[in-house]
Parts: structure tokens; C-alpha cells; sequence
């Protein structure tokens, strides 16, 4: 037997319906918000991910699917979004686009040689917004709110949003002088990566799992110390515009995110449910990423955005019990008795169909009985049963399903019955 690979999963149809809610109604607040839909390749040239991700970050190191094609050149299954966008951006000259800025989203599978747990696979869905060609703390501020906004639209309450500034090039590059030099002497005793990080992306040292309780960590420089007059005026900005969109936050100065490509404001978005025992507490993360369009030769434009797990959002709905308003209603479920209703039943459903009638029949010869337990387990509003008499008079009884009660039509006149 061929087994599914490691850490991919089959969404099957009990659980495809609650997909399709979900993508439905992240569709639905992206009207609310003017954010179009961009669908980018699954797979895209290496050096995007390598230059736009950056080479010192785990996804690149250790985390794609890269392989060579038959053309021999390097090809790698997308492993997040952003770089994407922005390569659709600069090729396709959004940047001359009357619009401005440019708001888009996408949704689609992402790519990462990750140890699979719970929440956690290797191809999994990621929904994210990106907006480009503005550099305000306004559209920072709406981008947090959005963000806010999606998870408490599916019913979740117990949120934190943690949010920090890495500052401008220049703040980020005297904060990374001090970071080098605070953890020189002690390097040695943090795990291969921090060491291997300390003069290429000193920041990420303080995200790591692993040496995030040293004492070098806890009191290491803060970010907010090293933040020129500009970056701690933008970062002000941003906290002013939530303070008075009323929405809560939580300031962490070692919050740095995990990809090269950030500036100025870094946030994420967290379980807060002091009975959540998961695995996986940060819901969805994002923030600025001035220079990202340069550094993969494009304009000198800014951009912010966010990206979340359709996996991650579906544990914490079932963490905090929110059943999704899915529509498992069925319409019509035909019970015949013989071969010629069996026959009739055929375009009869074919009509309906065409009509919008949501209608089925059984197809395993089943006795009566069992095609009404059928009918049971589809969860049909209503039943009829075709035989030969039902036939002959034109007549049918249509049984409403939740009440019992039932009324007699014509059998030639079932579809109009339901448009009615």
C-alpha cells in the first residue's frame, strides 16, 4: 500500500466543507478592505526565495523543496508568499498602475521540510494580504486591524496582539553592531544556529526556541533603544492609529520576526486562552518590508503584510469549540420503487439539478428503508417516493423531513415546488 507522505494530511469531504467556508469568508472581508486576489506559480526560481527570504533564515537553509528541472535550473515549491508577490509586482509593473497602493491577496499551498506536529506540515495553506507602494503608519495600523478583524469574524475571542518596530536600515544596522557585540563573548554556548546567525542576522538569535531562556537573551540590547528619530516617530504613528481604532496590543522588543526582509513594525497575532495547551500559540504573523523590492531589483517602493495557516485557524476554532456555520443542508432525496421510477428518477434529477435543486437517488438497489435511512444521513429537508402509481397519476408526496408532515404535487412539478 502507498501511504501519504510525511507530514501532508487528505482533507476529506466533512472536513473540505469547513475549507470552503473559511475561504468564502476570508473572500468576503477582502471586499470589505479593496484587496484583490493574485495567484502566483507553486513553484518559482530559487534565487527569489534565496534573495527575498535571505540566506541566513532556516527556510532557506534547511526548510525548502528545491530541485533542478529538466532545463537544469534550480526550482523551488514556494515556501511563503511574500517573495512571490513582490516578483509578480515588479515584473508586471504594478507600480504604474493607477491604483495606488496596490492591495492584493493570495491563498494557496506553501512548501517547508519541516518536523511535522500538530498544526505543522510540510505543504500546508497559508492566506495572506500584502500591500504595496505606501509607506503610512495608517495602512500599518488597518493591516493589524485586519488582521484582528478576521479572527474575531469566525467567533475567536481570546487574542493577544504583540507588536514591536525593528526601526529603518540605519536603526537596524546600529542595533545589530550592539547585538554582535553583546553576544560575542558568549556565543559559544548557544546552540550551531545562533552561532552561525551571530554575524549574519544577529536578531534572529533572540527568536530562537532553543536559547530563548539565557540569560544573554533576557537582557540583551533593545531595539528600542537603537531606534532613530524617524523610526520611533513611525513606530508612535502606528500605536496612536490602534489606540484609537480601540484595538489592544502588547509591545515586545524582542519580537523580530523570522524573515530578513522586515523594517520599522513587526507584529504577530497569538492565542491568549490561559486553558489552550497547544502546540501552536502564534496564529498569524507579518510586518514592513522596506528595501524587499530593491533587494529583488524592483523600485524603491515600501510594502506591509501578514500571512496566516487555514490549519492553525481550524485548531483554534475546534480549541475554543466554535462550530462553523457550514451548510450541510440537502434539498431533495428521491426514493423510487422499480425500474421505470428508477428511470424517471434519472432526468428528474437532472432537471432539478439545472433548476439549483440540490437532489440525489440512491444508486445500490437499495428496499425503502434503506434508502430513507439514506436520505437520514444526507441530511435531506425533504423526500418523495416515485413508484409505478406515483407515476401513472402525476401525483407525488413531498415529506418536509424535520416536521413529518407531507403534502401531495404533481410529479411534474417538484422543481417548481422548491423555486417557489
Amino acid at each position: 500500500m502507498i501511504n501519504i507522505p510525511r507530514g501532508t494530511q487528505d482533507i476529506l469531504p466533512t472536513e473540505s466543507k469547513k475549507w470552503r467556508y473559511i475561504e468564502r469568508r476570508l473572500e468576503e472581508l477582502m471586499t470589505l478592505y479593496n484587496y484583490e486576489e493574485l495567484r502566483t506559480p507553486i513553484f518559482e526560481s530559487t534565487e527569489l526565495f534565496a534573495r527575498g527570504v535571505g540566506d541566513s533564515t532556516d527556510v532557506v537553509q534547511k526548510e525548502m523543496y528545491t530541485f533542478k528541472d529538466k532545463g537544469d535550473r534550480s526550482i523551488t515549491l514556494r515556501p511563503e508568499g511574500t517573495a512571490a508577490v513582490v516578483r509578480s509586482y515588479i515584473e508586471n509593473k504594478m507600480q504604474g498602475y493607477a491604483n495606488q497602493p496596490i492591495k492584493l491577496y493570495y491563498l494557496g499551498p506553501m512548501f517547508r521540510y519541516e518536523r511535522k506536529q500538530k498544526g505543522r506540515y510540510r505543504q500546508f495553506t497559508q492566506f495572506g494580504v500584502e500591500a504595496i507602494g505606501a509607506e503610512n503608519p495608517s495602512i500599518d495600523a488597518e493591516i493589524l486591524a485586519m488582521a484582528v478583524h478576521i479572527y474575531e469574524s469566525f467567533g475567536l475571542q481570546h487574542l493577544k496582539l504583540v507588536i514591536n518596530s525593528i526601526g529603518d536600515i540605519e536603526s537596524r544596522k546600529e542595533y545589530n553592531d550592539a547585538l554582535v557585540k553583546h553576544f560575542e563573548p558568549v556565543i559559544g554556548d548557544f546552540c550551531s544556529d545562533c552561532q552561525s546567525r551571530l554575524h549574519t542576522n544577529p536578531m534572529r538569535i533572540l527568536d530562537c526556541k532553543v536559547d530563548k531562556d539565557k540569560e544573554a537573551v533576557k537582557n540583551a540590547p533593545r531595539i528600542t533603544e537603537y531606534l532613530n528619530e524617524a523610526s520611533t516617530k513611525y513606530y508612535n504613528e502606528v500605536k496612536q492609529h490602534l489606540d484609537r481604532l480601540g484595538i489592544r496590543y502588547e509591545e515586545d522588543p524582542n519580537l523580530v520576526r523570522g524573515l530578513d526582509y522586515y523594517t520599522h513594525t513587526a507584529f504577530e497575532l497569538m492565542i491568549d486562552n490561559p486553558n489552550y495547551d497547544g502546540a501552536i500559540t502564534t496564529l498569524c504573523g507579518g510586518g514592513r518590508y522596506n528595501g524587499l523590492l530593491e533587494l529583488l531589483d524592483g523600485p524603491n517602493q515600501t510594502g506591509i503584510g501578514f500571512a496566516l495557516s487555514i490549519e492553525r485557524l481550524l485548531l483554534a476554532l475546534e480549541e475554543e469549540n466554535i462550530e462553523l456555520d457550514v451548510d450541510n443542508d440537502f434539498d431533495l432525496f428521491i426514493v423510487t420503487m422499480g425500474k421505470e421510477a428508477d428511470d424517471y428518477a434519472v432526468k428528474l434529477l437532472n432537471d432539478l439539478r439545472k433548476q439549483g435543486v440540490k437532489a440525489d437517488k440512491d444508486y445500490m438497489d437499495r428496499k425503502i428503508k434503506g434508502q430513507m435511512k439514506q436520505a437520514d444521513r444526507l441530511n435531506a429537508d425533504y423526500t418523495i417516493v416515485i413508484g409505478d402509481q406515483e407515476l401513472e397519476n402525476n401525483q407525488v408526496a413531498i415529506k418536509d423531513m424535520t416536521t413529518g408532515e407531507s403534502e401531495s404535487i404533481q410529479l411534474d412539478s417538484v422543481g417548481a415546488y422548491f423555486n417557489k
